[in-house]
């Protein structure tokens, strides 16, 4: 690839020239100047993915296939290279991370410039300027793709953005009111509120807006009505970031839950998590197994990822998976009967995608929403650093997220030896809180 990548950047370099070249009027039948400044910001963004060594993600490497076809329809005569470029921005998008939503901003403005009545233009810069977190200028792009877009079905999802990014910027808005009424911006707290505002990038606005709460807390006291509205107001901002205001039509008439709704879910509720082996399942469906009993004797039975040997009708209250791949959204649908369902995965886009894709209508009463997905690195709950060796295994997230809620009365794991057994790191995790075990090494009580 590291070939591949430094011929495709010699290319583009010819066609458009380095960084810091003049726009040049469009000879002839040549690309029109708008394509060759896109064309120089791939370079751009080629070159960094250059220097940054091997490339080994597939999101990337579809990025340079498509910087690859917008430098040959550039270079074809007489070719049509816009929708190539839309295509380009949208795997830049795709690719993830700043850098990459950048790019797609940038090829989106010259999208734009070229053809000022393109919806798809449009919206890659809505969506571009939403990943960088300039949600009042994501607003502004949206509703002029919305203004070109005649497809009502196909405006919904624009829509109901919009509606979202809004209403965040309403919390904020009135969180600052709450503050100034309070005291007309003269304490700690007031000087917090002046750092916060609805334009300010969403990272930024997160980080004013817990610092706002900190110190009103601090000052007031959590139980004073307006400390505790203004930490409703942060809450509430915060799940708008995370996911869109309605529900998703495609989730089958799943009710959305979040770390409230699944505390509930378990509150004063014993809990058992069983090891999907061949042994475990065989006693399971044994009529009168002591195994079938004990599991039975639980209030909820917890099952993961792809269940290859219980029974399709075996009992499932709980069902978690983890995403894993480049394009977890092409899995096998969940389709196994769950009263509840937890779908752990980043990034965000990816794990929507993969919800609306494999989610079966009808095969859970409540599915984790978007505060869910990502437990054990989330800031709001664990937020431990990510792991170096890859996504936890997903028995082992669903154990810390129990952990971490405290309010099931008892979590104890059923299986989970020999081949089922889980990573070293996590086993001494939960050797250390393990409360009883067993004659039969088959039951490990958490709690």
């Amino acid at each position: 690839m590291g070939q591949t990548l430094t011929g495709l950047l010699t290319s583009v370099r010819a066609i458009a020239g380095r960084p810091g070249t003049q726009t040049r009027a469009r000879p002839g039948d040549g690309p029109d100047p708008g394509l060759l400044a896109a064309l120089r910001h791939c370079g751009d963004h080629l070159a960094a993915l250059a220097a940054s060594g091997p490339l080994t993600d597939a999101r990337r490497t579809r990025l340079i296939a498509s910087i690859g076809a917008l430098t040959t329809a550039c270079s074809t005569p007489g070719a049509d290279a816009f929708d190539a470029l839309l295509r380009t921005g949208q795997q830049a998008l795709d690719s993830g991370g700043d850098a990459g939503a950048r790019l797609a901003l940038a090829l989106a403005d010259e999208a734009t410039a070229l053809r000022a009545r393109s919806k798809g233009a449009w919206r890659l810069r809505g969506n571009a300027l939403d990943a960088l977190g300039r949600s009042e200028e994501a607003i502004t792009a949206y509703e002029r793709h919305l203004a070109l877009q005649q497809n009502a079905a196909a405006a919904r999802d624009i829509e109901r953005r919009i509606a979202t990014l809004r209403a965040a910027g309403d919390r904020i808005d009135e969180a600052l009111a709450l503050v100034a009424d309070g005291n007309g911006g003269a304490d700690g707290a007031g000087a917090g509120a002046g750092r916060l505002s609805r334009r300010l990038p969403a990272a930024e606005a997160r980080v004013a807006f817990t610092e706002l709460v900190r110190l009103r807390t601090t000052e007031r006291g959590a139980a004073d009505p307006a400390v505790r509205r203004l930490a409703a107001l942060y809450a509430e901002h915060r799940r708008l970031s995370d996911r869109d205001l309605m529900a998703d039509p495609l989730l089958g008439g799943a009710e959305p839950i979040g770390v409230p709704g699944l505390r509930r879910f378990l509150a004063g509720r014993t809990v058992c998590l069983v090891a999907d082996t061949p042994h475990t399942a065989e006693q399971e469906q044994r009529p009168g197994s002591s195994l079938a009993a004990l599991i039975e004797g639980y209030d909820l039975v917890v099952r993961c990822d792809a269940v290859r040997h219980a029974a399709p009708t075996a009992r499932t209250d709980l069902h978690a998976v983890t995403l894993r791949g480049d394009s977890p959204w092409k899995g096998p649908r969940w389709d196994r009967r769950a009263t509840a369902r937890l779908v752990f995965g980043d990034p965000l886009p990816h794990w929507r995608l993969a919800l609306r894709s494999r989610l079966v209508p009808g095969a859970q009463d409540r599915i984790g929403d978007a505060t869910l997905r990502r437990p054990l690195h989330d800031p709001a709950l664990l937020a431990e650093a990510a792991d170096a060796d890859g996504p936890a295994s997903t028995a082992y997230t669903v154990l810390r997220l129990l952990d971490f809620l405290g309010t099931p009365a008892r979590v104890d794991l059923i299986g989970f030896e020999g081949p089922a057994a889980l990573p070293p790191r996590e086993r001494e995790w939960i050797g250390a809180r393990t409360g009883t075990t067993d004659d039969t090494a088959v039951r490990i009580t958490l709690r």
